[in-house]
């Protein structure tokens, strides 16, 4: 990547189930005005704008780039949308990355949301998120997301002797690295023990293993640097790699259902562009899509943050917790902060940026700096995978 666009500036409305009477234009609204309030930009300074959701089956609005642009005052800007389920958002990213690095745009406007917590019921989200598979031979069947995530962990456990344990001292850390985080839907102070008491979903995946169904909203603000304000080159946060790689649909067609291959191939294309030979030691901070905490550790080893079979007990060692030897998910993750997949993506950008930067939530950054950071999300069991690594403005 020659031209690497900076994050000029972003924000996120936090996410939860809202039950005041906000909507989705409600919460668009806010975060993009946010996200050119913390740019020091007007709306007339934007040359294109992407939206991303998970699915229109969820929002119930389709085509929303048009409506969207006239909540926000930007009708007439070009307008697409991005739907990825969940690597939504980081895909969104990309889009934008392309935007800037081809020339079609200077600035971009990159908008994600979700509207499926508050609205509909719990039940009709299962079904929706069961047809993201293969729809005809699992979805209609009656598989879930969450058996579908079981399946693939118990392949995991059984090659490395995983524990419930090791994957319950994730929900601890994610839990709690959230309740320093405005923008988090559920943060709590827990233990292992309750973890491992809490009801069983989908063996081994106990509720307190399982990421949230959230709303709400988040935007940020892509630019090339010569299109930037004065100074902000200098002190924002590059993308210095946007990275996409996919598996197969199906586990049953997987040679290692327990491993994330495509995350690994999106990583291994990221790692080649940001000039990053050892992830393990080059990258200092991460945040990764933890759908459920064994998402996490597979996800950990696919990104060659440590060697496989390594990543469960290294967590319940604490190397990924905030004072750790790498922190993982400091925002709580979609386990704490919420999984509003349309968003998750944008907001772990806008997370990591301002890591780099020096200014996200004090008790969170601590005094601790950062100089490069990894953003990963993805769709499926680890099907889809969108990877951006970050640099700091002084790399």
């Amino acid at each position: 990547m020659t031209d690497k666009p900076i994050i000029l500036g972003g924000d996120v409305v936090a996410f939860k189930r809202y039950k005041d009477g906000t909507g989705v234009r409600d919460w668009v609204r806010a975060a993009a005005m946010g996200a050119l309030a913390d740019a020091g930009l007007e709306a007339t300074d934007i040359d294109a704008v992407i939206v991303a959701s998970e699915t229109d089956f969820l929002s119930l609005q389709l085509v929303p780039g048009p409506l969207l642009l006239d909540e926000i005052g930007m009708t007439g800007v070009p307008v697409m949308r991005v739907e990825s389920g969940g690597a939504s958002g980081g895909n969104a990213l990309r889009a934008g990355v392309m935007h800037v690095m081809s020339g079609l745009a200077k600035r971009v406007l990159i908008i994600g949301y979700e509207h499926a917590a508050s609205h509909l019921r719990g039940d009709d989200v299962r079904l929706l998120y069961g047809l993201s598979f293969d729809a005809d031979l699992e979805g209609w069947a009656g598989a879930t997301a969450t058996m579908l995530y079981a399946l693939s962990i118990q392949d995991h456990m059984a090659r490395f002797g995983t524990t419930a344990e090791q994957m319950a001292a994730i929900s601890v850390k994610n839990h709690a690295n959230a309740q320093h985080n405005p923008w988090a839907h559920k943060p709590m102070q827990i233990t292992v023990d309750d973890v491992l008491a809490s009801p069983m979903v989908s063996t081994p995946y106990r509720m307190l293993d399982c990421s949230l169904i959230s709303d709400g909203a988040a935007a940020l603000i892509l630019s090339h640097p010569d299109a930037a304000p004065a100074g902000a080159a200098g002190r924002c946060a590059r993308v210095v790699a946007s990275a996409c790689a996919s598996d197969h649909v199906r586990l049953g067609d997987r040679p290692e259902p327990g491993i994330f291959r495509g995350k690994a191939r999106a990583m291994q294309s990221a790692c080649q562009q940001a000039d990053v030979t050892d992830p393990s030691t080059e990258i200092d901070v991460v945040e990764l899509y933890d759908s459920y905490t064994g998402a996490e550790v597979q996800a950990i080893e696919a990104l060659g943050l440590c060697p496989e079979g390594q990543a469960g007990p290294r967590s319940l060692g604490g190397e990924f917790d905030l004072q750790g030897r790498l922190p993982v998910n400091v925002s709580g993750g979609l386990i704490g902060q919420g999984g509003a997949p349309g968003a998750v993506g944008l907001a772990q950008a806008i997370t990591v940026s301002r890591q780099l930067e020096g200014r996200y939530w004090p008790q969170l950054q601590g005094t601790r700096s950062y100089r490069r950071g990894l953003v990963d999300c993805h769709a499926g069991v680890g099907t889809l995978n969108v990877i951006h690594i970050l640099e700091g403005a002084e790399t």
